[in-house]
């Protein structure tokens, strides 16, 4: 068996499992997930976007739900999803979600996530959307976010409706055969119930920036 044909197995594996808590590899103790139901935390934190502004995913909400993915430049991963991320981005804030991608990442690990490539990132992907920086990491910790790319949707009321991967196949979009985010997303626009909840992250470690700690 072959490094791709392991890595679509994997995916298809890990695409039924409901998780029940993030996976490891972050630095320090192993975040706990955001659990289904919730709101988001630190909603009104402020972050450095990819356009120069300063955004909370508070300033992002949309009427019918928001989209909160934790992405960053370097991952593989992040990579391969990349363009449907922002073609499902770019087409749910014309649908009343609001959007923002975050990168946790510290740049001191891989260069390429520093705040420079985010901006080139943004341009040349099109991306309508902010891009935002989480420059202590804080944010992703608070989420339970632990890979990239990992999305969590909001419904109209704040409340956590869908948590997880992006779809069963990154190596190639013709042959995916469950677009989980998609569907969960034109869902919470369409006002009605996401089919698949919660799925198993697939993706590289977030790059966590040490935690600060309390004086």
């Amino acid at each position: 068996m072959n490094r791709t044909t392991l890595t679509r197995a994997a995916l298809l594996a890990a695409s039924i499992v409901l998780v029940s808590g993030a996976p490891a590899g972050a630095q320090g103790a192993t975040p706990t997930v955001l659990a289904l139901g919730s709101k988001a935390p630190m909603a009104t934190t402020k972050m450095k976007t990819a356009s120069g502004k300063d955004v909370s995913i508070a300033d992002v909400k949309g009427a019918k739900g928001t989209l909160v993915v934790f992405t960053c430049n370097a991952c593989p991963y992040a990579k391969k999803w990349e363009e449907r991320i922002v073609k499902l981005g770019n087409e749910a804030t014309r649908k009343g979600i609001g959007v923002i991608a975050i990168n946790a990442n510290d740049p001191a690990v891989n260069a390429t996530d520093d705040y420079a490539n985010m901006v080139t990132r943004a341009k040349e992907r099109g991306m309508k959307y902010a891009y935002a920086l989480d420059a202590t990491s804080d944010i992703a910790r608070a989420f339970g976010a632990t890979r990239t790319p990992e999305a969590f949707l909001f419904d109209a009321a704040g409340r956590l409706v869908y948590h997880g991967t992006v779809d069963d196949n990154c190596d190639d979009a013709s042959a995916v055969k469950q677009p989980y985010l998609a569907n969960a997303v034109w869902a919470v626009a369409g006002g009605k119930a996401v089919p698949v909840a919660e799925t198993k992250s697939i993706g590289c470690g977030i790059k966590f920036r040490a935690a600060k700690s309390a004086s």
